[in-house]
């Protein structure tokens, strides 16, 4: 039962074909023996359990982030600073999805505060990969991707800041979208980056997605930010793009791609052709400086947000303070981690006087230039489609006393999220024997046309996600 997808589990349990509690035992015990590091936290016994068939989801369980808020369930956000938390609030999207049916199966493990692109940086060890245990998941999402890619859960929810669904999605050959910004609720999940933040799902296929998606979004009266979407979630059926104009951003797909990624992506670039597409170069001039306008804005939010986190409400507090200012630096620097603590420093530099126009303030105008240049792709083209990730999974450790190259990980991911504009990867074929990943951006709430023109690629490109089950 574990290789059927999340819509089938649905349509088996409302056929009475497959019973909610059987398939949550059997995701359970997988997820309990999970051998790649990806969870935090697994359900014991039988919470969760009974599933309602007549609920959108019909008990078919979920994992979780650990950047969410869990009532009860420990929320720890990969840090040593928070071990142990247990928030008295659960999460908006995690409560929709619950009343919807899907019960917490797990939380997963993630990049400390979803600063990382492998996640080896958090506190309670790196995740692997499915596909080749000595290399990384991708991140800061990896936990959630490999407890999908391993079939040790059905679906899975993450967070999109600069690429975090998306990238480790493509390296774990699975699925993840990031939607529109403030399509979700960010009430309960623990910010890093506010103005970027954005929960989504990681499936096995673009249904999924779809289904997962399509319970999560909506406006929510606890976070100004969220707007919802202007129509449902619908379930994607495309099966052709006739009709529809792909842009292929030069900037995105040239220099710094891995030749073998680059060869899977212009295969499924002829794929949709044949499918009924024109496909056509495009530009995005500013888009090979948005690496660095996200790494003057991320950190800058961090650094205040972060700033919470002082031994005093909280999580870790330092044992042997002398005296108030002692308890705060020592708190924090037991408890955060190295990547945690460069981009805190960072952000408070580009934040500092003297400084704030030249760096953070002169990053916002770039921000508003790369919205410009899709805003203008997107006269002629329907989407903008790149590979995901510029190369497959990495080895462990390899990138890890090398910050920028790890940074460079986000390179294809990052402008989206910088427009605030909905993006889809999936899975795209293989170099060297690895997954790699096609991304699909389109305008703002543009969400049901991506899944359909995902949905009609997904078909034609045919690759298996249950490889890595094991």
């Amino acid at each position: 039962m574990i290789e059927l997808t999340a819509a089938q589990a649905i349509e088996r349990i409302r056929a009475s074909e497959l019973e909610p509690e059987a398939l949550w035992e059997a995701y359970r015990e997988r997820a309990a023996a999970d051998q790649h590091n990806a969870f935090t936290w697994v359900a014991g016994g039988a919470q969760g359990a009974a599933g309602d068939p007549d609920a959108p989801l019909a008990g078919v369980p979920v994992a979780v982030k650990d950047l969410f808020c869990t009532e009860g369930i420990p929320s720890q956000a990969g840090s040593r600073i928070l071990e142990g938390y247990t928030p008295p609030y659960t999460a908006t999207a995690v409560r929709r999805l619950t009343a919807a049916g899907a019960p917490t199966l797990a939380k997963t493990n993630q990049d400390e505060f979803a600063m990382g692109s492998s996640t080896e940086h958090s506190a309670f060890g790196p995740t692997l990969n499915p596909h080749d245990r000595r290399r990384v998941p991708g991140g800061s999402s990896g936990g959630s991707a490999a407890a999908v890619a391993s079939g040790a859960a059905p679906w899975a929810i993450g967070t999109d800041t600069g690429g975090s669904i998306r990238q480790p999605a493509a390296l774990c050959g699975i699925v993840g979208m990031k939607p529109t910004y403030g399509a979700i609720s960010r009430y309960g999940m623990i910010a890093f980056a506010s103005s970027l933040d954005q929960a989504g799902p990681l499936t096995r296929d673009v249904t999924d997605a779809a289904l997962l998606l399509g319970v999560m979004v909506g406006r929510d009266p606890c976070d100004s930010t969220s707007i919802g979407l202007p129509e449902p979630i619908s379930r994607p059926s495309a099966t052709d793009l006739r009709g529809i104009r792909l842009g292929v951003p030069e900037e995105l797909t040239g220099e710094g791609i891995e030749p073998g990624v680059l060869a899977a992506f212009e295969t499924s670039l002829d794929l949709a052709r044949d499918l009924g597409a024109t496909v056509e170069p495009t530009r995005l001039p500013h888009a090979p400086h948005a690496l660095a306008a996200y790494y003057l804005i991320a950190p800058a939010e961090c650094s205040s947000n972060l700033a919470r986190f002082d031994g005093v409400r909280y999580g870790r507090r330092a044992a042997e303070a002398g005296d108030l200012l002692s308890m705060y630096s020592q708190t924090r620097a037991e408890g955060f981690g190295a990547e945690v603590k460069r981009r805190i420093m960072l952000g408070t530099y580009a934040l500092s006087s003297g400084y704030y126009d030249a760096y953070y303030g002169r990053a916002q105008r770039v921000r508003t230039k790369i919205a410009d240049d899709f805003r203008a792709a997107f006269i002629d083209f329907d989407f903008v489609v790149s590979p995901t990730s510029p190369s497959v999974a990495f080895e462990l450790g390899a990138k890890l006393d090398d910050p920028l190259s790890m940074y460079l990980q986000d390179f294809c991911a990052v402008p989206m999220s910088l427009a605030g504009l909905p993006a889809i990867s999936i899975p795209n074929g293989l170099s060297e024997g690895l997954p790699t990943g096609l991304q699909i951006a389109g305008p703002a709430f543009s969400e049901n046309r991506i899944l359909d023109a995902a949905h009609a690629l997904e078909r034609a490109i045919g690759c298996d996600t249950t490889r890595a089950f094991v």
